[in-house]
């Protein structure tokens, strides 16, 4: 059985997709942009603020699935810009502790929204 997760504690959908999906102990998020809960998008703030504002997103939609940051299994993180990585990373490290997930950076040609970057978690649901 998959289950669908919403919280108004991160951006509202804005297409057809849902913010995560369950299916037994796992939870798979949709990718999350620079876009406040209330809808604002960040696009036009440096690449760390719009990094920070994404990972908030993402820690909001796992914690409503019974998951967290700490759950994540496999995070993908895609950015306009390769040379942002190690701006990207040094928020990143942040909101991670000491034994982070498998993790992919990827650059890609442009995201939604002209976003800098788009981060998607596969992480467990606590029992």
């Amino acid at each position: 059985m998959t289950d669908v997760i919403s919280t108004p504690d991160a951006p509202a959908a804005v297409g057809a997709y849902s913010q995560a999906t369950t299916t037994g102990d796992l939870v798979f998020t949709a990718g999350q942009i620079a876009l406040t809960p209330d809808g604002e998008f960040l696009g036009d703030e440096p690449v760390d603020v719009q990094a920070r504002q994404v990972l908030e997103n993402l820690s909001a939609v796992l914690e409503a699935a019974g998951s967290s940051l700490a759950d994540a299994l496999k995070v993908t993180i895609f950015l306009a810009d390769i040379d942002d990585y190690g701006a990207v990373n040094e928020v990143y490290e942040t909101f991670f502790d000491e034994a982070p997930p498998a993790r992919s950076a990827v650059a890609v040609a442009d995201l939604p929204k002209g976003a800098a970057v788009e981060i998607e978690a596969v992480a467990a649901v606590a029992d």
